[in-house]
């Protein structure tokens, strides 16, 4: 079976920093480009970042722009979200995507 899943939400300040992961199983990573994605309750699902199957080049939206990275390690058949300085409007269900598959998705929450 061709599986994504996310992991690493939670609850976070203002300010900090959180790491989502999003683990591919019956697929070789390595084989596509990946992205991120997040949907905020009553809001259109949005592109947030997505990386090359080589990991050479990376686009990121300009809300998330130089406070987000993505990478991915393909060995381990993984892709990472590094969230730093995050904000309240970043709150929202964040989805990893390759293809035509998605994750289930994991709840991040910004809040003092």
């Amino acid at each position: 079976q061709l599986q994504l899943v996310e992991s690493g939400g939670g609850l976070v300040q203002p300010g900090g920093s959180l790491r989502l992961s999003c683990v591919a199983s019956g697929f070789t990573l390595d084989d596509y480009g990946i992205g991120w994605f997040r949907q905020a309750p009553g809001k259109e699902r949005e592109a947030i970042s997505c990386i090359s199957s080589s990991g050479g080049s990376t686009n990121y939206a300009d809300s998330v722009k130089g406070r987000f990275t993505i990478s991915r390690d393909n060995v381990k058949n993984t892709m990472y979200l590094q969230m730093n300085g995050l904000k309240p409007e970043d709150t929202a269900v964040y989805y990893c995507n390759i293809a035509t598959y998605w994750g289930q998705g994991t709840q991040v929450t910004v809040s003092s």
